[in-house]
């Protein structure tokens, strides 16, 4: 009986550690061991346009934290889960700093269109929360809600994300 508990203490501990390091992105490269910390930032995200770009609206503050029910790569799509996050206009993402002539109709954006940080964010952000809304209403009109709580729905609309000061 001590046995069994000793190994399935041993199993957990591996299991453990294993989770622990991926989440420090400890990773082998080339036969040498590498950390690197992770940080998740937990509160408000403040997303600003870079400096060069001229401020229409306000910054968006995005609660990071209430978005962790979601799969990292649903936002961070270019990210391999082993080294940190980089910016969405980091060079050959989302690096383009003014709009292109023709994005097509909003939230359905060429693939230059895209490349333009504006368009990426709110083609992600505001079309996730569109989907999320129209899933809500199909489960409303099906009676589902009185089984399960429904998700709530984050802004779609400007003010919503962009408050006038």
């Amino acid at each position: 009986m001590h046995r069994i508990r000793i190994g399935v203490l041993c199993l957990m501990m591996v299991f453990l550690l294993g989770i622990s390091w991926e989440a420090t992105g400890l990773e082998k490269e080339a036969g040498k061991q590498e950390t690197e910390e992770m940080c998740v930032p937990m509160g408000m995200i403040v997303l600003a346009p870079a400096e060069s770009v001229e401020k229409k609206k306000t910054p968006v503050e995005f609660p990071h934290a209430r978005h962790f029910v979601y799969e990292c790569k649903a936002c961070h799509h270019k990210w391999e889960r082993t080294t940190q996050i980089n910016s969405c206009t980091t060079s050959d993402c989302h690096d383009l700093l003014k709009p292109p002539k023709a994005p097509t109709k909003y939230l359905a954006y060429t693939d230059t269109g895209i490349k333009y940080f504006k368009y990426a964010f709110h083609e992600k952000c505001v079309g996730c929360h569109k989907a999320i809304k129209s899933k809500r209403k199909e489960m409303e009109m099906s009676y589902v809600t009185l089984k399960e709580k429904l998700p709530k729905t984050g802004p779609t609309g400007c003010i919503e994300c962009h408050p006038k000061k």
